[in-house]
């Protein structure tokens, strides 16, 4: 019994040892004041880092905003490219800042941390190839200005307006919505449709019985119309001839220069525009024609 009764004085002794440093720790205003001290620190720090951000990215776009509208002509799909860049540099340059800021609230050598990191990242740059060529690529296509923001791309087997341009990915928008992104690295192969003017080609069908001479002297007038019509068009349309014969009909066809992306829009509407100028003309549209033959009845054998 004695033994027992020791071990229990020796257990509740050891209790009490860790209720009083319990009561220390949780009673102690100094290192309770030490920390509200750096959570207020770490507060400020991220507040003060977000705000800044905000500011400096409001700042890029006044600035290029004003190179656009100013008398200088820029080419304002660069401009635009190299300020949604600028503001990721400038996000990732502050966060990182900021997060450098809040281990120095923790009492963590930071000097050292960075050091460290510095000799980790090149030991992680010599095996992250991918990552290195991605941001090489990526800095070769806002350089030379291969496609920028907004531009309309095709890149492998996808086509839609580019997004965004990151020194490592880039995000082009599909027509249906769907966001497409690309590691700059894997970029090998791009069809850029906004660079050039393009060219609206609307093929229109009519029967071999229409005089191709009157619909070749009735288009030149038609036509000559249509650069008031449409402002995306740059100069009048020309009318080519007859693109191809068929069985049933011919095909002639009628070509416009528009606006970079604008010949889709343009396309639609001359065909409507053709469709009723044909119909006030009388010239014939070949429409699909079946023709039944029945053979006659054999007599029958008597």
């Amino acid at each position: 019994m004695s033994t027992k009764q020791a071990d229990l004085g020796s257990v509740a002794e050891d209790l009490n040892k860790a209720t009083e440093q319990t009561k220390k720790i949780l009673f102690d205003q100094s290192m309770w004041f030490d920390i509200g001290i750096i959570a207020v620190k770490v507060i400020l720090i991220t507040i003060a880092a977000g705000l800044i951000v905000r500011l400096l990215r409001m700042i890029i776009r006044k600035s290029f905003s004003v190179r656009i509208k100013g008398p200088l002509k820029y080419n304002e799909r660069r401009q635009q490219t190299l300020s949604k860049l600028l503001e990721n540099i400038v996000a990732y340059v502050i966060y990182f800042m900021a997060i450098v800021a809040v281990l120095s609230a923790f009492s963590i050598n930071v000097t050292g941390l960075i050091a460290g990191a510095g000799v980790l990242g090149l030991a992680v740059g010599f095996g992250a190839q991918n990552l290195v060529r991605d941001v090489i690529t990526g800095f070769f296509i806002i350089f030379e200005d291969q496609f920028s923001v907004g531009d309309f791309v095709r890149i492998g087997t996808a086509e839609g307006t580019v997004e965004e341009i990151g020194l490592r990915t880039t995000k082009v928008k599909g027509a249906a919505g769907e966001l497409f992104i690309f590691p700059n690295g894997n970029i090998l192969d791009v069809v850029n449709f906004s660079v050039h003017n393009s060219i609206a080609i609307v093929d229109v069908n009519v029967s071999y019985k229409a005089d191709i001479n009157q619909i070749e002297s009735l288009m030149g007038d038609f036509l000559g119309t249509m650069q008031d019509k449409y402002e995306q068009i740059i100069k009048p349309p020309e009318f080519l001839g007859v693109q191809s014969l068929t069985p049933t009909e011919m095909v002639i066809r009628v070509v416009a220069e528009t606006l970079p992306m604008q010949h889709f829009a343009v396309s639609r509407g001359m065909r409507r525009d053709l469709k009723e100028f044909l119909d006030a003309h009388n010239i014939e549209v070949p429409l699909p024609q079946m023709v039944m033959m029945q053979r006659p009845q054999e007599a029958p054998k008597k």
